[in-house]
């Protein structure tokens, strides 16, 4: 299995609808940090599906959408300020 990286995905979406169903498909797959930004762990085989998909949603005239990949020396750094926190990574689930 690919190991996941951290991912920050930010969208910048002109349409209602076509920036509903972009939600829909980050929140499936990430946490929403703020209004159009996402942070995820992703596979690599994730994140090209999910990138293959937001192509088939977006309008390249219109719409933006950018992926930042951070290292763990980089997520130690991010700071937050009033309400929110970093997005663990995901957790062992003993069922």
């Amino acid at each position: 299995m690919d190991e996941r990286a951290f991912y920050v995905l930010a969208y910048d979406i002109a349409d209602d609808r076509r920036r509903a169903k972009i939600a829909k498909a980050m929140e499936a797959v990430g946490e929403r940090v703020q209004g159009s930004v996402f942070e995820a762990y992703l596979s690599g085989a994730e994140l090209e599906k999910l990138l293959r998909k937001m192509v088939k949603l977006m309008d390249g005239g219109q719409d933006g959408l950018r992926v930042y990949c951070l290292c763990s020396a980089c997520r130690g750094k991010i700071q937050t300020r009033g309400l929110g926190k970093v997005t663990p990574p995901p957790g062992l689930a003993i069922i």
